[in-house]
């Protein structure tokens, strides 16, 4: 088995994968602030203290020893520091410990991993959206080469925003989901007339700054919550998929995947599906659970590196919060 450790955010995260590629559960453990967003300190604090107690419910949870564990795998970056942090000390100590060999992987790249295991796509241009990152990547070569991004925020940390702005917990995206899908289910001829937000769209990059203080003043103008919640969706989610098909059309690619915290929002899915049909592709999303943050794919990703003959020296085993998805060599394909 390998062990996986996801700890870039809010989740820690342990999940486990055998050497054939079998998929197992994460266990799994996640920082809710009482109020604001993420405070990186906060959650690496969370992180120490479940750490211990998650690796065990894991580890008895499928009976498993420290002898059936041959490699240990962790998030590397790109993420938040104090967190990385964690995950890369637990999984330190456990290859010492245990005497099997690290792994450092890229975060983003295990997204896309997973999401091939799972799905059975083969070379996908992969729509990334969650809370830190907004990114249009397709393989080019030994590498995953980002060919757009949010130029400022990602559109799960905008989503965060406004659903703060209302009075509605972290994570927010889920309830604006919910919110959205009421509004067009109560006024199904319902137009975005008096509800326009900015379309951030900038070649092959996006924007998400402008359309959150515009949705915010939208509230303020009067429009019911509901309503707005349902033009954010319609608005920025456009704009990904806009970009996304750019990017199928550029690289000559009919597979599109849907990884990351957001890639959970069917209303993203269904846009993305419409667009893949028009132009003869197919749209790809794994379940939910391998959609978020999860040890899961950090082991899938490991996995996958060893086979190829990577693995990563104590030395270089530090963490690297802005780690680029390009920057790692794509070895096992």
């Amino acid at each position: 088995m390998i062990l996986g450790i996801e700890s870039t955010a809010h989740t820690l995260s342990f999940g486990l994968v055998d050497e054939i590629g079998n998929a197992y559960p994460s266990v799994s453990d996640f920082f809710r602030p009482e109020e604001g967003g993420i405070h990186p300190r906060e959650a690496a604090d969370h992180h120490s203290d479940v750490a211990g107690s998650l690796l065990e419910q894991l580890m008895e949870s499928h009976g498993l020893s420290a002898e059936g564990v041959s490699a240990i795998a962790f998030s590397q970056g790109p993420g938040l520091g104090p967190c990385l942090r964690v995950g890369a000390s637990v999984a330190r100590s456990l290859s010492r410990s245990w005497g099997i060999p690290l792994i450092g992987v890229n975060h983003c790249v295990a997204h896309i991993e997973i999401g091939r295991s799972q799905t059975g796509c083969d070379d996908p241009v992969l729509l990334y959206v969650s809370g830190g990152n907004t990114q249009v990547i397709a393989r080019a070569g030994n590498r995953y080469r980002v060919l757009g991004e949010t130029l400022d925020i990602g559109i799960g940390n905008m989503l965060d925003k406004f659903a703060r702005s209302q009075g509605i917990p972290f994570p927010g995206g889920p309830e604006i989901e919910s919110l959205a899908s009421t509004w067009i289910a109560d006024v199904p001829d319902a137009g975005l007339g008096s509800v326009l937000l900015p379309y951030g769209v900038q070649g092959m990059d996006l924007a998400f700054s402008g359309i959150l203080t515009a949705a915010q003043q939208k509230i303020s103008d009067g429009n019911p919550l509901g309503e707005v919640c349902w033009s954010l969706q319609e608005h920025s989610f456009a704009s990904c998929v806009e970009v996304a098909e750019r990017a199928m059309a550029h690289t000559g690619k009919n597979e599109l995947l849907l990884g990351g915290g957001v890639a959970c929002n069917e209303r993203l899915n269904q846009m993305a599906r419409i667009m893949c049909t028009e132009r003869g592709g197919e749209s790809f999303c794994p379940e939910r659970t391998f959609c978020v943050d999860n040890g899961t794919m950090i082991a899938e990703l490991g996995r996958k590196m060893i086979e190829s003959g990577t693995t990563t020296s104590l030395m270089d085993s530090s963490v690297n919060p802005g780690l680029r998805t390009d920057h790692t060599i794509v070895t096992w394909y």
